[in-house]
């Protein structure tokens, strides 16, 4: 079996939003402040560039419900010392009565002296952002941030500088700038995915006689999977569960198994990495001297099951080794209340999204969950799947030959 390469690519992004720019200099805590005057010195003004890219209009974009829900350790000071409230949401930042302070989202800010400040969260996709992937587009050599924290990336530098492009729009003299990040690519056989975040933003500063505006052109993340029955002498299912933990302690892997997606739900959506509680069953069988074994499951794009790309995640009923996130097996024992627990099978995926094979971009599009399994003669033999060894012992199985490809219906990434 081919192995998975796994890669880092880059990707460009549009994010958008509008506000009135501030007209003080940016102070976050002291020492950031130290970092921001060092960087003033430290960052050379690069050539500046006509107008290559199409002028890109607002789009309107949410903030999070919990912008302002930052821990006061990690609070970095936005605007001047002892700004109103009014002021600092002005600016698009959050006030607790005693200080403004940045949000867990993306803020661009543009200075009436000709620079610009780009504050970036971790929490602003999900799954969090990797900071140390983002870096400004075109800039070479890179620019840095000035600072950062565990939670925060700061940047500050010249409208000049750091690959910015000019250009004129109805009067407006428009400074424009790209950052974007990199995130990590599985290279499998038949397809290509990826479960990080990717972060794009294009941001402008205008300016207009003595006016300062600050210009967001969006910021992006992924969705999940629905169950069908496949038809023929052996009838299974394949469906999706959505039980959640509400009590402390609780087994996620048993509590996700106690409800399921109906018709109704559909499409169910998902962002990367979160899971995907998967459960294939034997309908409208009472023996209790079978069990349903698993062969192969397997990702595509589209409803066939033969359909390119596709990305493994069990073979031969054990998680695919070539994944980073190893799907999970779920035990299915007498204890889960059900009346034939061996007609059952659980396993959880971590969700992604596959990539085009060329460009290495995310294809954003919807997975469909496909898996082939048979029927074992718990009289036979034993029924286990080991997946602990190189390799398994089968003799000692009795499978039906007939195998059933059971399918669930459409995942959809959310971003």
């Amino acid at each position: 079996m081919m192995a998975v390469r796994w890669c880092l690519v880059q990707v460009l992004a549009l994010c958008a939003f509008c506000h009135a720019g501030p007209q003080w200099r940016s102070s976050p805590q002291k020492s950031q402040v130290q970092m921001l005057q060092q960087a003033d010195k430290r960052l050379q003004s690069n050539q500046q560039y006509s107008h290559r890219f199409p002028l890109q209009k607002p789009v309107a974009q949410a903030e999070p419900l919990d912008k302002c829900a930052v821990i006061d350790s990690e609070q970095i000071q936005c605007g001047q010392p002892g700004i109103s409230a009014t002021e600092c949401e002005a600016i698009k930042c959050c006030s607790n009565g005693q200080q403004c302070y940045y949000g867990k989202a993306v803020t661009v800010q543009c200075i009436r002296d000709g620079q610009f400040v780009v504050v970036v969260a971790k929490d602003t996709t999900l799954p969090r952002l990797s900071l140390d992937s983002v870096h400004l587009l075109g800039s070479d050599p890179p620019c840095a941030p000035v600072g950062s924290t565990a939670s925060f990336a700061i940047y500050q530098f010249p409208v000049s500088a750091c690959g910015t492009r000019m250009m004129e729009d109805n009067g407006y003299v428009v400074y424009e700038n790209q950052m974007t990040s990199s995130y990590e690519v599985g290279v499998g056989p038949l397809g290509s995915i990826t479960r990080d975040s990717h972060f794009e933003l294009l941001f402008q500063c205008r300016y207009y006689g003595s006016s300062v505006e600050a210009l967001v052109v969006e910021v992006n993340t992924v969705p999940p999977p629905p169950p069908v029955a496949a038809p023929g002498p052996l009838r299974m299912e394949l469906r999706l569960a959505n039980g959640q933990c509400v009590t402390k302690g609780c087994a996620e892997g048993e509590e996700a198994y106690t409800s399921y997606y109906s018709d109704a739900d559909y499409p169910v959506t998902k962002v990367l990495r979160e899971p995907v509680y998967v459960e294939v069953r034997i309908l409208e069988r009472t023996d209790p001297n079978i069990a349903l074994m698993l062969g192969h499951c397997w990702a595509t794009s589209t409803p066939s099951p033969l359909s390119l790309p596709q990305w493994d995640l069990l073979v031969d009923g054990c998680p695919y080794r070539d994944d980073r996130y190893l799907t999970t097996l779920v035990p299915v024992t007498g204890s889960s209340g059900l009346q034939f627990p061996t007609h059952y099978k659980r396993f959880i995926v971590k969700m992604f999204t596959f990539v085009d094979q060329t460009s290495m971009a995310p294809l954003q599009e919807t997975i469909f969950i496909h898996c082939s399994a048979a029927v074992c003669q718990l009289s036979s033999g034993s029924c286990q799947q080991s997946c602990n060894r190189k390799r398994r012992d089968t003799h000692d199985k009795t499978i039906s030959s007939e195998q059933t490809v059971v399918s669930s219906r459409e995942v959809t990434l959310v971003l």
